[in-house]
């Protein structure tokens, strides 16, 4: 079959690799129909995930068909037309039966090297390093899914695959940005970066109840679209952004700050951006932090920051001391998915949302690697490429 493969930074091949095949009785395999390019598949890209390996295959957004299932697999059959979480877990650990999928303990085969970097190992992710168990990802032909019985969630024939693939990842992820701000109604939410996850956050934080979200960063056609969602914007390279949130909220600060970024923001502003970009390159650091320092300075006495920006390693010069004497909130989480799915689901069906907004470039699998650079590099207007094998 062809898929996207890891060969080291910047080098991203289109090639032929194994068919995968059935491993364990709970797996299935799926003929894919629609895959995506991740924000968080251009950490890969740069080369700052550790234990990648040559020939990994990429990707973790992904949904398709269900072509053959295991023995024991008794929630699938084949013709089974389905979303896979990027998040794989058993559905019976001591995380998984709490709704924490993403904490599944059984799901990552390398779970002692993930110990050894974070002292316990999160879930096992499709395509995102041998960390994280190795797993081939989606971004190819077929998909081997592990506890196939658990994960996958069948979407009905009158929902298109564009309406429904970014339940894989973006939408849930996006949507738990919110959910972490425990809105209760009429709130400011300021949100660090319109990339697609951004996107979700913001349509979700005022699905939730927000009366205002500020969105900030630099993109053109990304604040446009955050526009359209009703979000005031700010343009982090014109505006000093931790001023004009002071003057918008008469001096309080935002009610929750949402950093949609992580670890590799694009040109920020400040000296502290300079500082670990210098870090990063002689590798004095593992992460660029900036956005997260400002999110927690622009927050209101008693507010809450929600990450869902990735990182990876340890981050240098966040402000405790302004956390902690002003009783902030932290939360922060790779998604479980699977806890979310039901109930975006049928924000879909109902016609809360449709999450094909994001969508600006469609494209054949082989013409992925270009898309990497493309998406990398935010010309052409790109926003979110989905690819049809």
């Amino acid at each position: 079959m062809k898929a996207l493969t890891w060969h080291g930074k910047n080098d991203i091949r289109c090639e032929s690799v194994p068919d995968p095949q059935i491993e364990d009785g709970r797996d299935a395999i799926i003929k894919v129909t629609a895959c995506a390019i991740c924000g968080s598949d251009l950490h890969i890209f740069d080369g700052v995930i550790p234990s990648m390996e040559k020939g990994d295959v990429l990707g973790h957004e992904t949904m398709g068909e269900v072509v053959e299932v295991g023995a024991e697999n008794k929630t699938l059959k084949v013709g089974d037309r389905v979303v896979v979480p990027f998040t794989i877990s058993c559905g019976q650990c001591f995380f998984c039966q709490r709704g924490f999928f993403s904490g599944c303990e059984r799901s990552n085969p390398n779970a002692k090297k993930a110990e050894k970097m974070w002292g316990h190992s999160p879930a096992g992710l499709f395509g995102y390093s041998h960390i994280l168990g190795g797993f081939a990802g989606g971004q190819a032909d077929y998909l081997r899914v592990p506890y196939a019985d658990v994960g996958p969630i069948k979407v009905p024939s009158s929902l298109s695959d564009e309406q429904v693939l970014f339940l894989s990842d973006i939408f849930p992820t996006g949507y738990m940005a919110a959910d972490f701000c425990n809105l209760k109604g009429g709130e400011t939410v300021a949100i660090w970066g319109c990339g697609p996850v951004g996107q979700f956050a913001i349509r979700s934080a005022f699905l939730l109840g927000a009366g205002r979200v500020i969105a900030i960063d630099s993109v053109p056609e990304r604040l446009q679209l955050a526009e359209d969602a009703g979000a005031m914007t700010l343009d982090y390279k014109k505006d000093d952004i931790y001023e004009r949130i002071q003057d918008l909220t008469e001096g309080r600060g935002a009610d929750a700050c949402i950093d949609a970024v992580g670890t590799e923001p694009d040109t920020a502003s400040g000296i502290d951006a300079v500082v670990d970009r210098i870090k990063v390159a002689t590798f004095m650091g593992t992460d660029r932090p900036h956005v997260l320092r400002q999110a927690i300075m622009c927050c209101r006495n008693f507010g809450t920051v929600s990450i869902v920006g990735v990182y990876g390693g340890y981050l240098d010069k966040i402000p405790m001391g302004s956390a902690i004497n002003r009783g902030l909130t932290f939360r922060m989480a790779q998604t479980p998915v699977q806890h979310y799915l039901p109930k975006l689901l049928k924000c879909i069906e109902e016609g809360d949302i449709d999450p094909s907004f994001v969508i600006t470039h469609r494209a054949r699998l082989e013409d992925g690697p270009k898309l990497y650079e493309t998406f990398r590099a935010k010309q052409d207007g790109c926003i979110k490429v989905v690819m049809k094998p």
